[in-house]
C-alpha cells in the first residue's frame, strides 16, 4: 500500500490562520439553507453545480468579482440556527482535513438583515465553534472583521473586546483595498491597542505595498493578512535572487511579523497571475514568518491539504 503525498499532509497536524467563514460554506448547506429561508436568487440548485458556479465567478481575476458570491452565502447566514450550523459544519470539515487549529473571521455587520443584533450573531457563531470543539477535537478562535468601506469599524472593535474571554481572538479589516487605506480607521485600531488585543489586517492583496506599511505604523498590526506586494519592496537579480530590501521588508522581517499566505485564492483574485509567480517562494527563503492558509475554500475550490500540495 503505497501512501500518497496527500495523504500525508492531510494527516498532518496544521493551523490555519487565515480562513473567512462566509467564504467556506458547504454548497449543500447553501441550498438547504435557502429552502428554508425563502431564499430563491441562487443560480442552481445542485450542490456539485453550485460548487462549480462559485469557483468560476471567483476565478475572474479580480478582487471585486471574487467578492460577488459572497452576496449569497450572506444571505443565507440570518439567523442563529444557520449561523450556528454553518461554524459546526466548518469545524467537522477542518477535522476532516488534518486542521487542529483554526481561527475564522467574518464581519457580523453582513448578518444583520433580519433582525439579529451583532451580539446574537457573534454568539451563534461562538456556540458552533464550541460544539464543533467538543465533537471534532479542533481548536479554534474568532476573529472579528470591520469593513474598509464601512464608518462603523469603531463598534466591531468593541464588540471583538466584548467577546474576549469568550472565543474571541482578535480583529480584522477586511473588504475592497482601493480607496480604503487603513488609517482612515485609525480609532477602531487606538482601542484594540489600549485593550491589549490582537490586530490582523487584510494589507498589499490587491494594492500596493504602502497599504501593509500603514497597516504596521499607523494601526499596528501584529499580523498581515495576504501582504503580497510585499514583495514590491524587494530589490531581486536577473536570476529572480533577492539581493536587497527595502526598509518596509527588513522591518517585517526583523520584527517577525507573521504574514497569511493565500495562495490560490491570490491567484484567483488576481493578485498573482499564476501560483509559480506567488511570492511565498521568496519569503520563505529570506526566513520571513509566512504561513499557508485558504482564504475563502468555497470560492477557491480549496483545502489546507490543497494549498500545501
Amino acid at each position: 500500500y503505497i501512501v500518497t503525498t496527500e495523504e500525508i499532509i492531510r494527516s498532518v497536524p496544521k493551523v490555519l490562520l487565515h480562513d473567512h467563514l462566509d467564504g467556506g460554506l458547504r454548497p449543500a448547506t447553501i441550498i438547504e439553507l435557502a429552502k428554508e429561508m425563502k431564499y430563491s436568487k441562487l443560480p442552481t440548485s445542485d450542490a456539485g453545480e453550485l460548487a462549480e458556479w462559485f469557483h468560476r465567478g471567483a476565478n475572474k481575476g479580480n478582487l471585486v468579482e471574487y467578492l460577488q458570491g459572497f452576496e449569497h452565502t450572506c444571505a443565507v447566514m440570518q439567523n442563529k440556527e444557520a449561523l450556528e450550523r454553518i461554524a459546526y459544519e466548518m469545524m467537522e470539515d477542518m477535522k476532516n482535513d488534518g486542521v487542529c487549529y483554526v481561527e475564522t473571521r467574518f464581519a457580523p455587520v453582513f448578518h444583520t438583515s433580519k433582525n439579529l443584533y451583532n451580539d446574537d450573531v457573534v454568539n451563534a457563531v461562538l456556540a458552533g465553534l464550541e460544539r464543533g470543539k467538543k465533537d471534532f477535537n479542533v481548536g479554534y478562535g474568532l476573529i472579528i472583521c470591520g469593513m474598509r468601506n464601512m464608518k462603523n469599524t469603531l463598534e466591531f472593535a468593541e464588540l471583538a473586546v466584548n467577546f474576549r474571554h469568550r472565543g474571541v481572538v482578535g480583529f480584522d479589516l477586511a473588504g475592497e483595498e482601493g480607496g480604503y487605506p487603513p488609517k482612515k480607521h485609525i480609532e477602531a485600531f487606538q482601542y484594540i491597542q489600549r485593550e491589549n488585543f490582537n490586530i490582523t489586517i487584510h494589507a498589499g492583496e490587491a494594492f500596493g505595498k504602502d497599504s501593509i506599511w500603514q497597516a504596521i505604523q499607523w494601526c499596528s498590526a501584529h499580523r498581515i493578512g495576504h501582504a503580497t506586494r510585499l514583495v514590491d519592496d524587494f530589490t531581486v537579480d536577473a536570476d529572480g535572487n533577492v539581493i536587497g530590501m527595502g526598509d518596509l521588508a527588513q522591518f517585517v522581517l526583523d520584527k517577525r511579523i507573521p504574514l497569511e499566505c493565500c495562495l490560490l485564492s491570490n491567484v484567483h483574485t488576481g493578485a498573482i497571475d499564476k501560483i509559480e509567480n506567488h511570492p511565498f517562494g521568496k519569503f520563505f527563503k529570506e526566513k520571513f514568518r509566512v504561513t499557508i492558509n485558504t482564504d475563502d475554500r468555497l470560492m477557491s475550490d480549496t483545502t489546507m491539504t490543497k494549498e500545501f500540495l
